[in-house]
C-alpha cells in the first residue's frame, strides 16, 4: 500500500518508550477536550482516537508499528501517514492475531513521523475462545513467566476458580501494585514488577495475566485507546478466558472497560508494542495519543463482566 491508508465508510522487539513535552513544545495533536462524565450520552455512538509517533532514524531501519483499531473495529474514517523528512514512505500493512494490524515501512535516515486518526464504533464481534487459544495462552511467555508463579498463585488463590477467581486476581494486582508513570522499563516482567510493587499499566497487565495463567486459565494482554484514560497514552489490560469467551480484567481501573478501542492482541507486550525495531538505528521522540468518546464515558460497573 501506499504511504497512507484512508478507509471510508467501509525475539526481542524494541518498544518505543512515550515520552511528554511541555505545552510549548507540543509537536502532536491538540490536548483532547474535557471528556463527559461516565453514565452521559449524547446524539453520537463514536470514538475518536489519535496517535502521532516522532523518531530520528539514524541509519536504513525496518519498523513495525502496532497503532491502527484491530480489523474487526467497525471504522466509519481512517486514515494512517507515515513520512522521513516530510515525504511518504512505502506502508506493508499485516493482519496478525485476533485482528491486530501490523504497519512495516523501510525507513531512511532522516525525521520520521507517523499520523494517525480514526473514528470508530463500538460493535466489534466479541472473540470466542478457540482451542488454539486455550493452549497458546496458558503458556508461559517473554513477559509473563507464569510456570515462576505455580506455588505462589494458589498460595494467593486458595480454591479459587471461574469468574470468582479471575475477580480475585485482578482486585489483588490492583491492590499489590502502584501505579507511577514511567517507572518501568521495556524490559520489565512480570517478575520484575511483583518484586517492585509498582509499574504502569503493561506491568499491570503482566502481572495479571501471568497470575491467571499460573492458576490454569487462557490469558492474553490487549493493546487498547481508552477514552477517559488520566493520564492519556496508549493502554493495555488483560483478557481471560471464561465460558468460551475474552473476558476484559483491567486492574488499574483508570478507564471504563465498555469504552475501550481494542489495537492490538498477544501473548504480552512482546506482541502488542506500539513501535518495534527491526532492524537499525532509531532514536525515538515524542508520542501523543488521544481517545474521546463522542457519546460520553459509559458508567464502569467492576462487578459485571466486559467483553471487547
Amino acid at each position: 500500500m501506499s504511504g497512507s491508508l484512508e478507509h471510508s465508510d467501509p525475539h526481542a522487539p524494541t518498544e518505543a518508550p512515550s515520552s511528554g513535552a511541555d505545552e510549548g513544545d507540543r509537536v502532536g495533536p491538540p490536548r483532547q477536550e474535557q471528556q463527559p462524565q461516565a453514565g452521559t450520552t449524547t446524539d453520537s455512538a463514536t470514538t475518536t482516537v489519535t496517535a502521532n509517533i516522532n523518531a530520528t532514524v539514524t541509519r536504513d531501519a525496518t519498523l513495525l508499528f502496532a497503532v491502527a483499531v484491530s480489523a474487526d473495529t467497525p471504522i466509519e474514517d481512517e486514515t494512517l501517514t507515515i513520512t522521513v523528512d516530510g515525504t511518504r514512505v512505502e506502508v506493508e500493512e499485516i493482519v496478525s492475531i485476533a485482528g491486530t494490524r501490523l504497519h512495516r515501512v523501510l525507513a531512511p535516515p532522516g525525521a520520521l513521523e507517523l499520523r494517525y486518526a480514526a473514528e470508530v464504533r463500538q460493535g466489534a464481534q466479541a472473540d470466542a475462545v478457540t482451542p488454539e487459544e486455550e493452549v497458546l495462552y496458558v503458556r508461559p511467555s517473554r513477559y509473563c513467566e507464569s510456570d515462576r508463579f505455580n506455588v505462589l498463585a494458589p498460595t494467593l488463590f486458595p480454591g479459587l476458580a471461574g469468574q470468582e477467581l479471575i475477580t480475585a486476581v485482578g482486585e489483588w494486582v490492583r491492590d499489590y501494585l502502584r501505579y507511577i508513570p514511567g517507572i518501568s522499563g521495556s524490559a520489565d516482567s512480570a517478575i520484575d514488577t511483583l518484586l517492585a510493587g509498582q509499574g504502569v499499566c503493561r506491568d499491570f497487565a503482566h502481572l495479571t495475566v501471568t497470575m491467571l495463567r499460573a492458576m490454569g486459565v487462557p490469558a492474553r494482554l490487549t493493546a487498547v485507546y481508552a477514552p477517559g484514560l488520566v493520564p492519556m497514552d496508549f493502554h493495555a489490560v488483560a483478557e481471560a478466558a471464561h465460558e468460551g469467551r475474552w473476558q476484559v480484567v483491567d486492574s488499574t481501573r483508570m478507564a471504563p472497560r465498555a469504552s475501550l478501542i481494542r489495537i492490538a492482541t498477544g501473548r504480552d507486550a512482546a506482541d502488542t508494542a506500539f513501535f518495534t525495531v527491526l532492524s537499525g538505528g532509531v532514536n525515538f521522540g515524542p508520542v501523543w495519543v488521544t481517545a474521546y468518546a463522542n457519546g460520553g464515558l459509559p458508567h464502569e460497573d467492576p462487578s459485571q463482566p466486559v467483553h471487547l
